[in-house]
């Protein structure tokens, strides 16, 4: 499986004041507003909000994703990666020759979820993938184009996490446990890694 993001969130989405305000509560020194420092501190939102969505599965500000397989998890319904999936927006066929064949949409269907969107079939199964070839999903994510659209407490969560990481710019989050705050707020958004093997969406009850 490979996931890549296509979009990435936009500048003005980032809620650099917002980081700026809960930096200057917490340690009661006053920032300088001017370019060099919002873009240090949009660089640590950005980081922040990522690990928090590779934590909990859970895309924070809406964009575009492009998911490849090399075959179905389950014929009878693929499971997306990432919540919440807004909308799919092609599926291709690439066989072994690079051949590519866009799949009609009438042929699949987005089931949402909170936890584990999917793409299934409008009727008998998906699209068999070529051999040595592989299928593409490009599908949107996310809660809002606002950050006044991300759930409170995983936009608390991001807040503390950039403010961490920026007061100890040594900290490394992908080598590091997550602040006990911030594990606690994102907890109960964490998702179930159900994406190995197959056969789970057909025997969902």
């Amino acid at each position: 499986m490979l996931l890549v993001e296509e979009t990435a969130p936009a500048q003005a989405a980032l809620p650099v004041a917002g980081l700026r305000n809960h930096l200057r509560m917490g340690s009661g020194f006053e920032l300088v507003e001017d370019a060099t420092e919002d873009a240090a501190l949009a660089g640590f939102l950005r980081a922040a909000i990522a690990t928090v969505e590779a934590r909990t599965g859970k895309v924070l500000l809406t964009r575009v994703f492009r998911l490849r397989l090399e075959d179905w998890r389950d014929p009878m319904g693929q499971p997306l990666p990432l919540a919440p999936a807004l909308s799919v927006e092609t599926v291709e066929l690439t066989d072994a020759a690079g051949v590519v064949t866009q799949v009609p949409p009438g042929r699949w269907r987005l089931v949402p979820d909170n936890q584990r969107p999917v793409l299934a079939p409008v009727a008998g199964s998906l699209p068999s993938v070529p051999v040595g070839g592989h299928v593409t999903v490009r599908f949107t994510a996310g809660f809002g184009t606002g950050w006044d659209q991300v759930p409170a407490d995983l936009a608390q969560a991001v807040m503390m996490l950039a403010a961490r990481y920026y007061e100890d710019r040594g900290f490394d989050g992908s080598q590091l446990a997550l602040p006990h705050g911030v594990s606690a707020l994102i907890d109960r958004w964490r998702a179930v890694r159900t994406l190995a093997g197959r056969g789970g969406f057909g025997r969902r009850a």
